[in-house]
């Protein structure tokens, strides 16, 4: 089948890239120049496992070209996919302005035939108001709602072994023809109107910050009683009707999707006068686990002026290099707010707000205090008795509950981490 993806974002490039491989032609549309050269030159802007491998076949294939034109990307395409930016307003509600003036400047071009499909995330009501538009401007053109499940760090693999692929359309053949463009993957298919197609994905993101959230309170009850919250909530996660999945405590949610959909979900929630108490609870008591953990941070220094930090991470969380509403920033912003100097390392993100090295060890050096912030497997081959002997102070602080505590103590530091005992 052809396919146009408009947006070489994240989402953008996984989506083209596991529709080549599933044998469809794409051409991925770009309005940022710089982006288009790199991806001409076989350059990925982002890093996520497995992408660059995927985005290379699909060239040497020749599945997929690179246009910096709406308008040459999407024609003779049977299905456009919208993988644009929403970007989150003042009020967390989402900004559409670019999806719509794609959409504007499409509409004089796209047959009946061709089916606009939001893979962005979108508040509800949106596939409703995009096909008002484009028929206020003399199109036919479908709409179908298909909002993207993907975890960055394990994005290919989301969508090679996707769970469930939810298609919102107003015409069943709108979405069969969207369903048959997964065709050869193992998801279930549910196909539903597009208002709560635009739903799940709010409801789906709402819910497992609810858990993460909810885990890490039990990991603060755990430590003012003397419980291990690692124990405590792997128990709980054995009951089959809650299960293991995001019940591991850490600083907080971030990324590209928990914070901005939760914003945006409460958003919608006022516009329709609903209270809903239990979210805003949810987003209250998780930008408190990052004060708690700065907190804490400056407790063990004994006062943070004129110490110095070493943060193990800059990502917000591991194996992608994305830092938007990264806890490990704020975290640093905070102990650098009470005086204290932050070094910070990552295998992938940086950050231009703080001090940073590629090396942990070269972090860690005359630091009072290591604060393990981004769960990368890389810091646990980090030899600890070197870090021990090139920081000043003693206390490794593991928010992420990462490292061997027992390594950690065997190479004469003190090990305390979230949610569980320092003895």
């Amino acid at each position: 089948m052809k396919v146009a993806v408009l947006g070489a974002g994240y989402v953008g490039l996984v989506q083209a890239g596991g529709l080549t491989y599933l044998g469809h032609r794409v051409r991925l549309g770009e309005s940022n120049l710089v982006r288009v050269d790199e991806l001409a030159a076989r350059k990925i802007p982002i890093y996520e496992p497995g992408l660059g491998e995927l985005i290379e076949r699909a060239f040497d294939n020749g599945l997929l070209s690179v246009h910096s034109s709406n308008f040459e990307a999407v024609a003779d395409a049977d299905v456009i996919f919208l993988t644009l930016p929403t970007p989150p307003n003042g009020d967390g509600s989402a900004d559409l302005r670019i999806l719509e003036s794609v959409v504007e400047e499409l509409a004089p071009v796209l047959s009946d035939e061709q089916v606009l499909v939001t893979k962005s995330t979108v508040p509800v009501g949106t596939a409703d108001a995009l096909v008002q538009r484009l028929r206020a401007r003399g199109s036919g053109a479908g709409v179908v709602s298909n909002p993207e499940f993907l975890a960055e760090g394990s994005a290919v693999a989301d969508f090679m072994r996707a769970e469930r692929i939810v298609i919102g359309a107003f015409e069943p053949a709108h979405a069969d023809l969207v369903g048959d463009l997964y065709s050869g993957l193992p998801a279930q298919l549910v196909k539903t109107d597009p208002a709560s197609a635009e739903l799940v994905k709010y409801a789906a993101n709402a819910y497992l910050a609810t858990r993460l959230t909810f885990a890490n309170a039990i990991a603060n009850i755990s430590e003012e009683v003397g419980a291990d919250a690692l124990q405590v909530l792997e128990a709980v996660g054995m009951d089959r009707r809650i299960g293991p999945h995001f019940m591991r405590p850490g600083p907080g949610y971030g990324g590209s999707c928990f914070p901005k959909d939760t914003r945006a979900l409460l958003s919608i929630t006022h516009q329709l006068d609903y209270p809903f108490p239990l979210l805003e609870a949810v987003m209250a008591t998780d930008e408190l686990q990052r004060t708690r953990i700065v907190d804490r941070a400056i407790e063990m220094l004994d006062g943070a002026a004129g110490k110095r930090v070493c943060i193990w991470g800059v990502a917000f969380k591991a194996r992608t290099d994305d830092v938007r509403d990264s806890p490990a920033i704020v975290i640093a912003r905070g102990l650098r707010d009470a005086g204290a100097t932050v070094v910070m390392t990552d295998p992938e993100a940086t950050t231009d707000e703080f001090l940073q090295t590629d090396d942990p060890l070269d972090a860690a050096r005359d630091a009072d205090l290591v604060i393990v912030a981004t769960e990368w497997p890389e810091f646990r081959r980090v030899d600890l008795t070197d870090v021990a002997a090139t920081m000043r102070g003693r206390i490794v602080y593991d928010v992420r509950n990462l490292l061997d505590p027992d390594a950690v103590r065997h190479a004469g530091l003190e090990y305390v981490a979230l949610g569980r005992p320092t003895v």
